[in-house]
């Protein structure tokens, strides 16, 4: 058995015997949070997660290093909680589903077409029936971001070491600045937000798939809002996964081409981890979609020949621009008529 097979058999092993001890008591602090979903008149999807702990605090100017290592650990030890009744509502279709054994759910919905309002679309999320004891009405909103009809692309973006300075490839950093680092101290790289909203245009919509767990998703979405990103659906993966398992980040930009299918994206990556590999792949399982691939440089080594493997190699009509800051990406987009 892998690495990967025991942490998830023990996290399994764990949530039993958590659902041992309280899984005929009422939840304490039972909420609803409810990511950005995303939609088109083929459909909606939304995703979320049910939790018994109390919602995340705000970071705050000049807080300690204290406050912020206590609010991110809290991201992390939540109580989840699986087989949670609900009903999901957006442009008048409603479907029900229940919580997966993490917490988890994800709906497919298929609202009458011209039901939706761009660029945003506000449905619910709502307990659905009695869940242990609990029967007073629970309601949270959701927001579903519709693209525009004069959108002209979509930006699919990563966020750790492309928008967000993360340092992935120092594992100990990482952890450091997850830890103490909060929305409003976090350092997005040097022109990054002025070009993601040059990009945007005010109706070009931007999809922020990323490997960080969903436990980020509050402190994402908060930085985004920080340092002027364009607002978008932020998807993320389980932490832990399941037993086939991590979620590969191929099938949530799939996802976002599949349900956009008027929209050509321009993916934008970073070359610490599989952005390159990944987004080849899309490319070519995408012939005439993609307008656009631009890794950002943050490899300890650049001379690996990783990235350069895949960029020597190729012949998609597609440009692979490899670059070494915001600004390189600004002159080639323009270039190509993005900007």
């Amino acid at each position: 058995m892998g690495a990967s097979r025991w942490v998830w058999w023990l996290e399994r092993a764990w949530d039993r015997a958590r659902l041992r001890r309280t899984g005929t008591r009422p939840p304490t602090e039972l909420r609803i949070e409810a990511y950005i979903g995303h939609g088109s008149d083929l459909g909606v999807v939304v995703r979320g997660r049910v939790l018994d702990d109390p919602a995340p605090s705000e970071a705050v100017a000049g807080e300690g290093v204290g406050a912020a290592v206590r609010r991110s650990v809290r991201q992390f030890l939540t109580d989840d909680l699986p087989g949670v009744p609900l009903q999901v509502s957006v442009a008048g279709e409603t479907v029900r589903t229940t919580t997966d054994e993490d917490g988890y759910f994800r709906v497919r919905l298929r609202p009458a077409p011209g039901r939706l309002t761009a660029p945003w679309t506000t449905g619910t999320v709502e307990l659905a029936a009695p869940y242990r004891g609990i029967t007073d009405p629970r309601t949270v909103p959701v927001q579903v971001l519709v693209p525009e009809a004069g959108a002209r692309f979509a930006v699919v973006s990563d966020i750790d070491d492309t928008i967000l300075e993360t340092g992935v490839q120092r594992a100990l950093r990482m952890v450091a600045q997850t830890l103490t680092g909060s929305a409003l101290t976090r350092t997005p790289f040097l022109g990054a937000p002025e070009l993601y909203r040059d990009l945007a245009a005010g109706a070009n919509p931007v999809f922020y798939v990323s490997s960080s767990p969903w436990n980020l998703h509050a402190f994402l979405i908060s930085f985004l809002r920080h340092h002027g990103f364009p607002l978008g659906p932020v998807l993320l993966r389980d932490l832990i996964g399941t037993a086939a398992g991590r979620e590969q980040k191929t099938g949530r930009i799939q996802e976002v081409l599949d349900l956009h299918p008027g929209l050509d994206v321009v993916l934008i990556g970073d070359s610490g981890e599989k952005d390159p590999e990944v987004y080849a792949a899309v490319a070519r399982a995408n012939p005439g979609r993609v307008r656009a691939i631009y890794i950002r440089e943050v490899r300890l080594d650049p001379g690996d020949g990783r990235v350069e493997r895949i960029s020597g190699a190729w012949s998609e009509d597609v440009p692979f621009v490899l670059a070494a800051d915001s600004d390189a990406v600004r002159r080639h987009a323009t270039g190509l008529g993005l900007l």
